[in-house]
């Protein structure tokens, strides 16, 4: 591994407080997302990763339809730290959501019975894929970002108000924005138990 990749790799860290502010223009940021999506590879070539970068007042009406549909089923008792969570997420420059389109992988599905199963498997390991390449980059960029999972209670939401086709599967959001707090650091388990070679 270079050191240079391998420095880009540890630049990675989960950032929850972002602030509304970038280094780079809406214009390299499309740039940059657009080549981590083109760069990436999936199972069978079959590019089913979709994309979809929110900023401005788009970026808001995410993390507004969010809120709202989670107020709507957390606890009065614990809303509060979830509230503190939106606002972190609705206060950060933009997001990054990532879907899998159903279409394409349904369709290899029926196209390669053989690895029917197989298929959702590859697509959401191709999506992981792109989410770090678009997270690194993103980090080498010197923007922070986190991913969240909200899929699947926003799901229809999200694509009734940004008019996205049925037929994308939400995977993942991505706010970013440029880090306004030192990311915490995390316990990493002994290397030893998670690598092993075996061989000459």
């Amino acid at each position: 591994m270079s050191k240079t990749f391998k420095q880009a790799l540890e630049s990675r860290h989960t950032h929850y407080a972002l602030a509304a502010q970038s280094p780079l223009s809406n214009a390299e940021i499309e740039t940059l997302v657009k080549d981590a999506t083109l760069l990436t590879p999936s199972a069978f070539n079959s590019q089913s990763q979709r994309v979809v970068v929110l900023l401005g007042d788009e970026h808001k009406k995410l993390w507004d339809l969010t809120t709202e549909t989670l107020k709507a089923m957390v606890p009065a008792g614990a809303w509060a730290s979830t509230q503190d969570k939106m606002t972190a997420f609705g206060g950060a420059y933009g997001t990054v959501l990532f879907f899998d389109d159903s279409a394409v992988t349904e369709g290899l599905m029926k196209q390669f019975a053989l690895y029917a199963d197989n298929f959702p498997v590859w697509a959401n390991q191709s999506n992981g894929m792109l989410q770090l390449v678009v997270w690194t980059a993103l980090s080498e960029a010197g923007l922070g970002a986190s991913l969240q999972h909200y899929n699947p209670l926003i799901d229809a939401k999200v694509a009734e108000v940004f008019n996205l086709p049925n037929t994308w599967k939400l995977l993942a959001q991505m706010p970013f924005g440029t880090p306004s707090a030192e990311a915490h650091v995390k316990d990493v388990q002994p290397i030893e138990q998670r690598l092993f070679v075996k061989g000459a």
